[in-house]
């Protein structure tokens, strides 16, 4: 059993009818047009249940899809009805020829809704044509009636519509030659003899070997498959077992009733049928019924042969030249195939090659000839073939726009563009070394112009280009710089390209510089422009820069300035020196009040803070009598307040402060006044009055319980008038 990769066709009918069901409201019906006029085939479907547009396909025969055929003749137009909710579906065949009859099928699906519908086109000769002639006259038969009345010679024919052709073939059997054929060969053989469903036929074809089963009803049934050529005629014969039961034909599952295009004969028990001037409407699956049993087979109707009435001729041309070769056949937009050198040519979109097609005329076309075009191109056609030799000869060439030479920035692109007369490959050089396209280097050529690109250009690109056409002696060349402009690698330094240094320190501060041809780099601050020499200096290398400031001091804090100058341009930046030092000392503490054994101290934080925020303080305290600082706490006060305890009782005493930063411990302040911590004596008590006069009164009281180190000087006595 032989294959071409599809399913079975029974498997694909039942698959098709457990998921048919009813979708259109109106099919597409069969119908008859004279050759030239036009026909319109509409369905229609209902879109009341459906949330979008169903898909809708035509096809002719079983498997040509018509979708990828309309063009001239042929329209497939859509619409929408949105009161009744109808889409409506039609099929526009424009000046109708012979061989478009045939059946045809319209297939609409939604989801896993299917509904099928098939409808045949009759295509009649125009009364206008001009006289037909006698097909079957010219057929050469070996006689009507008999087993073989199918088998038709087109040699009668095509005498009379040669013009030059080859010499005539005998008639073969096409379906012997694909059975036995490798499948590789189908589409060579298909093409040769004027089959043009290629892929339907060898699905009926394999069916048919299937089908074939020992019947108790036909003791002779049908062949397998019959061939005949359009307009001729047909010879269907079974044999009965039994001559009285009664026998039906049917065509495409539609019965066939006896008329002048279908013969019915009886002979014993033979039961023949008889089908004239076949159509491509009588392309089809008949089959023929005895009581229940039935046996079928397949009629293929094929195309006459097509002819080449005018051949190609012999063209000589130049380089980048617009080429025609042409050459006309016997019927409108018939199946031609191109060939150079016995070489296939195909017209896809990518070809250079392009296939024109007006009627019985066909043309091949190369818009711009090249050297490789020189070759011999042939047509072939079912019935015939024509060859013709293609020369290309070079023009003189003419340079229309030369190199130029170019300085580019590194990283910039590089682009090398020249226009000759001819349209020409051509090779480019670099220092006399081919180069070639690679993902960094691009080569175009379009026509008569050529580029070069480079998209990121680097140092090793410099050099002398050159670009050599191909088959001339002749070279374009230019000179191509690459310079870097200078640039500033501050990647290194802090946020707002800030660098802090402890004071007392020394900063060497070194900056990567890049650039082509070195650039000069200079350094400055303010107004003032530094030298390689002295405290503070700028140190310049090849590849870096250097800013050196030996001791730092809080007055070197600042923006310095480093520029970079070379011929490809400049760079700039600011640097910001922060120098950090310990802060200022705190001013002198004040004593605000005493008790006992303990004072409170505040202070003010020091003026300058030595460029790093103040961390804390410490304090210390000393007898006024003694040069001993004794530190009071060990954790950093973050107040500026303080309350040293545990003093002497009558002792003067000094305080001071120091401040503290990231960078350390500030010299201290000067020391506070001197002080005495005093305990406060208690209130006198058993206050009485001892007598009143009219301008006296005279009080007694006891003296304080506790008298502090100071002693007790006196009293002092306060009077007011009641309830003031």
């Amino acid at each position: 059993v032989w294959s071409i990769g599809e399913g079975a066709p029974e498997e694909t009918e039942k698959r098709d009818d457990s998921q048919r069901s009813t979708l259109f409201i109106e099919k597409p019906q069969s119908g008859s047009v004279s050759v030239g006029e036009s026909i319109t085939f509409i369905a229609k479907v209902e879109a009341k249940d459906l949330l979008r547009k169903p898909n809708v396909k035509w096809f002719k025969g079983k498997w040509m899809d018509l979708a990828s055929k309309a063009g001239k003749h042929l329209q497939l137009k859509e619409s929408f009805e949105r009161h009744t909710k109808i889409h409506t579906f039609e099929m526009h065949i424009i000046q109708a020829k012979e061989n478009f009859a045939g059946n045809y099928r319209c297939e609409v699906s939604y989801k896993d809704k299917f509904d099928s519908c098939s409808f045949d086109l009759e295509v009649t000769e125009s009364s206008q044509a001009v006289p037909s002639i006698d097909i079957r006259s010219a057929f050469k038969r070996s006689g009507d009636g008999q087993d073989d009345a199918g088998e038709l010679d087109f040699s009668g024919l095509l005498k009379r519509r040669e013009v030059k052709q080859q010499e005539e073939e005998p008639e073969v059997d096409v379906w012997e030659l694909l059975k036995n054929a490798n499948p590789s060969e189908y589409e060579k053989i298909a093409f040769q003899y004027g089959i043009t469903d290629l892929r339907g036929m060898l699905k009926r074809l394999k069916r048919m070997r299937r089908e074939v089963k020992k019947s108790a009803a036909f003791s002779k049934g049908l062949d397998p498959a019959y061939q005949v050529d359009k307009g001729g005629k047909v010879r269907f014969m079974v044999e009965l077992a039994d001559p009285t039961v009664e026998l039906k034909w049917y065509k495409n599952g539609q019965e066939i009733r006896p008329s002048a295009k279908y013969i019915f004969e009886h002979k014993g028990n033979q039961r023949i049928l008889f089908i004239n001037n076949c159509t491509m409407t009588d392309d089809a699956r008949y089959y023929v019924t005895a009581g229940d049993e039935k046996c079928s087979t397949e009629l293929f109707v094929r195309d006459p042969p097509i002819l080449v009435t005018k051949g190609l001729e012999d063209t000589s041309t130049y380089v980048g030249e617009r080429v025609e070769l042409s050459c006309e056949v016997s019927e409108d937009d018939a199946n031609v195939k191109w060939f150079k050198n016995g070489v296939e040519l195909t017209n896809e979109p990518k070809s250079r090659y392009r296939i024109k097609v007006e009627g019985k005329k066909h043309t091949l076309i190369i818009e711009e000839a090249a050297k490789n075009d020189n070759a011999t191109y042939s047509v072939m056609t079912t019935g015939g073939q024509s060859e013709a030799k293609l020369s290309v000869d070079l023009r003189p060439l003419k340079i229309s726009l030369a190199l130029e030479d170019q300085t580019v920035r590194l990283g910039q692109e590089i682009h090398l563009k020249c226009e000759i007369s001819e349209n020409v490959e051509g090779k480019w050089y670099k220092n006399g070394q081919l180069v070639e396209a690679s993902d960094r280097v691009k080569l175009y050529h379009k026509g008569r112009i050529h580029r070069f690109v480079i998209a990121s250009a680097a140092v090793d690109d410099e050099g002398e280009y050159m670009f050599v056409p191909d088959a001339y002696n002749i070279n374009i060349p230019c000179k191509v710089h690459v310079v870097d402009p200078p640039k500033l690698h501050l990647d290194g330094l802090g946020e707002g390209n800030t660098v802090t240094v402890v004071a007392g320190s020394k900063l060497r501060l070194e900056i990567p510089i890049t650039g082509e041809p070195t650039p000069k780099v200079m350094w400055s601050k303010g107004d003032k422009w530094l030298t390689d020499s002295g405290r503070i200096r700028a140190e310049t290398y090849p590849d870096s820069s250097c800013l050196v400031i030996d001791t730092a001091e809080r007055e070197d804090s600042g923006p310095f300035r480093i520029t970079l100058k070379n011929e490809a341009g400049e760079d700039t930046a600011l640097i910001n020196i922060k120098v950090v030092d310990v802060p200022d000392p705190p001013q002198a503490p004040n004593v605000t009040e005493v008790g006992e054994d303990w004072c409170v101290m505040t202070w003010e934080p020091p003026a300058n803070d030595g460029g790093s925020p103040i961390l804390g303080y410490f304090i210390e305290r000393k007898k006024k009598q003694s040069s001993r600082w004794m530190r009071l706490n060990f954790e950093l006060c973050k107040e500026t307040t303080f309350e040293p305890k545990k003093m002497i009782e009558g002792v003067a005493y000094e305080v001071r402060v120091f401040a503290v930063n990231a960078i350390g411990i500030s010299k201290p302040s000067m020391p506070s006044k001197s002080f005495v911590p005093l305990a406060v004596t208690s209130p006198p008590t058993l206050l009485a009055v001892d007598g009143v006069t009219d301008t006296s009164v005279t009080m007694k009281w006891r003296p304080p319980d506790h008298i502090g180190a100071a002693g007790l000087d006196g009293y002092v006595v306060e009077y007011c008038f009641e309830g003031s």
